[in-house]
């Protein structure tokens, strides 16, 4: 029965949200300070469908009274790095945490001097080590069953941002 189907993907991406409360630890607390001591922008980041979700989270964050816009990686390699000043802070989100584009950001946002953030499915990616605060957003499986498209991943990137 399809509703089956539907309530197991549910449940999968309940239980991602649900494993993300243990992670809250002080790397969280970190991320807050960083988010609150913020004299720029929040500038989130990512591609793919974890660019989707980084743009709901800056739209969400601009909705609340946060100064948030997202930067694509892409664009950024070509010529949108300008967009960023010194007090901004970066939320990176990425599964991998090893996304070239992504990753390619990382030496002018050290450059600028930066505060960094990632959600990030791998703690021990490049994305998570370049970091000032990696919070570990990583799901045990995702709910398509094709193990194509990101599901839970975004789900827990979402809930976590």
């Amino acid at each position: 029965m399809i509703a089956d189907r539907g309530r197991q993907v549910l449940q999968i991406e309940a239980e991602a949200i649900l494993a993300l409360i243990p992670r809250l630890d002080a790397r969280f607390d970190r991320a807050v300070a960083i988010l609150r001591d913020c004299r720029g922008r929040v500038v989130l980041t990512g591609m793919g469908k974890s660019g989707s979700v980084a743009q709901k989270i800056a739209s969400t964050m601009a909705s609340t009274g946060t100064p948030a816009f997202f930067l694509h990686p892409a664009e950024g390699g070509h010529g949108d790095l300008g967009m960023l000043v010194r007090g901004d802070v970066v939320i990176a989100i990425s599964n991998s945490g090893e996304t070239g584009e992504l990753v390619g950001l990382l030496p002018a946002i050290k450059r600028l001097g930066l505060a960094l953030i990632a959600l990030v499915g791998d703690p021990a990616s490049t994305l998570a080590r370049q970091s000032d605060v990696a919070i570990d957003v990583g799901v045990e499986k995702e709910a398509c069953p094709l193990a194509l498209a990101p599901t839970a991943s975004t789900t827990a990137a979402l809930a976590m941002g």
